[in-house]
């Protein structure tokens, strides 16, 4: 044990002693102290304790928002686009002035037609007209939907070549099928008539005669209209008038 003192004697030489640090550890705490009484609230501005002042009363209104509401811009874009669309059927393509419009002009073949509404490739009329010509083909005992439909689709097919090949402007499928199918108008009034009484007689043929070219002169009649063909309606009712003859022989015979 003597020698272990002897060792821990002999490893370093310090002045330091234990005494030494107890005398740095209280003056520590007298500068701690020192610290502690430095009065901060002095030098900041802040009152002491025990001496606040005096709460002054509010004399102001109570802020009360306006009930007001305003839309930001994402709705009010919104909106706005709703305002603006066309009504559902109109998107459909489905518009009944147009239709009314065009029937009065199938109606009255003497009338002049506006190109601008015959463009249209309007299909709600002439689906209807179709439907109509069948069922009253169907009234009279003769169920012929399957050669009504296809019939129409092979003179829309025909007519839509020949009318690209005689006009500058052009047509679409749609708008060839469009104006054959409202000009199928008088032919239900024949198939009516096929109703009540037979059509294979003189009166039955001349009448039959009368709606084919009533036919054939209104579908020729929008065609030079829409594609601006004059002193071409002749050379268009020629071949309307051999595809409204065939509906008619399917409404006499």
């Amino acid at each position: 044990m003597s020698g272990f003192d002897n060792f821990n004697t002999d490893f370093y030489q310090s002045s330091y002693s234990v005494d030494d640090q107890n005398q740095a550890a209280y003056g520590y705490n007298n500068d701690n102290r020192q610290y502690g009484q430095y009065e901060y609230s002095q030098q900041m501005g802040y009152p002491a304790p025990g001496m606040m002042q005096p709460q002054q009363p509010y004399t102001g209104q109570i802020f009360q928002p306006a009930q007001t509401y305003t839309p930001s811009s994402s709705q009010s874009m919104y909106s706005s686009t709703f305002d603006d669309e066309p009504p559902l059927l109109e998107e459909l393509g489905i518009n009944f002035d147009h239709i009314w419009q065009k029937t009065l002009t199938v109606l009255h073949p003497l009338k002049a037609a506006d190109g601008s509404i015959m463009n249209e490739t309007d299909l709600a009329g002439p689906m209807v007209f179709c439907l109509a010509f069948g069922a009253t083909l169907l009234l009279a005992g003769k169920i012929q939907f399957g050669y009504v439909y296809g019939i129409s689709a092979t003179g829309c097919l025909a007519m839509y070549c020949l009318l690209n090949l005689m006009s500058m402007t052009g047509v679409s499928f749609g708008c060839v099928a469009s104006v054959l199918g409202y000009c199928l108008l008088p032919m239900i009034v024949l198939s009516s008539f096929g109703v009540l009484f037979s059509l294979q007689g003189l009166m039955g043929v001349v009448l039959t005669t009368g709606v084919i070219g009533w036919c054939s002169l209104s579908a020729s009649k929008i065609f030079i209209s829409a594609l601006a063909m004059d002193g071409q309606q002749l050379l268009v009712a020629y071949p309307c008038a051999l595809l409204y003859g065939v509906f008619a022989l399917i409404s006499v015979f």
